[in-house]
């Protein structure tokens, strides 16, 4: 039986053009006026679309907001891993294309920066859900660390650079670290040096 249509699109590719406009929309709502401005109502309003074709994807806000947020985390994690796999090895190249990588997707588009780093501060399950992707991040770093130092030790330094780069990115995209973007990346890229480097014997 053939797939019904509407207009020559597929009722399948209809629903999911819709879905994605939830997505965008709420990505931009987040990104560029906090999570409190992300309701059911609002989403709608702006997608242009009714409730009713809001709960065809979604069960509720939260379910919709916690989406969009894995949409932007994956986005990340798939922009450093495509900047660590098409870089040279040497370390510094690889460091810049990593924070270039970085950069150019929470800075050139800061919704999806303060989505991904200041807006799990200000909604609980945001916070949560930001804690459960870490690692996602922690073990893309630390497969990068060199060094005599056992897997706690590599762990820990992981989770100590993610930390500390996610901090300027978010104080850069708050106003609260007042430095030109030069400045910023050329200091996240020693960071990511100095973590990365073999000791000294």
């Amino acid at each position: 039986m053939a797939e019904r249509s509407w207009g020559g699109t597929r009722l399948a590719d209809r629903r999911a053009a819709r879905r994605q406009a939830l997505l965008d929309t709420a990505e931009h709502l987040a990104g560029e006026e906090g999570c409190a401005a992300v309701t059911v109502r609002s989403v709608c309003r702006r997608a242009r679309l009714t409730d009713r074709y809001f709960y065809e994807s979604f069960a509720g806000r939260d379910e919709l907001l916690l989406a969009a947020f894995e949409r932007v985390a994956d986005e990340a994690r798939r922009a450093l891993e495509e900047a660590v796999a098409v870089s040279a090895p040497e370390p510094e190249v690889r460091a810049r294309a990593a924070v270039a990588a970085f950069v150019a997707l929470v800075l050139d588009a800061p919704h999806k920066g303060r989505l991904l780093l200041l807006e799990p501060f200000a909604d609980p399950a945001l916070g949560a859900h930001s804690h459960r992707l870490m690692p996602v991040f922690t073990d893309l770093v630390g497969g990068q660390l060199a060094g005599t130092g056992d897997g706690v030790d590599r762990r820990m330094a992981a989770h100590a650079l993610v930390g500390g780069l996610a901090s300027l990115f978010a104080g850069w995209l708050h106003g609260t670290l007042d430095v030109p973007r030069e400045r910023l990346e050329a200091h996240c890229v020693q960071l990511v040096l100095a973590a990365t480097s073999p000791p000294e014997r």
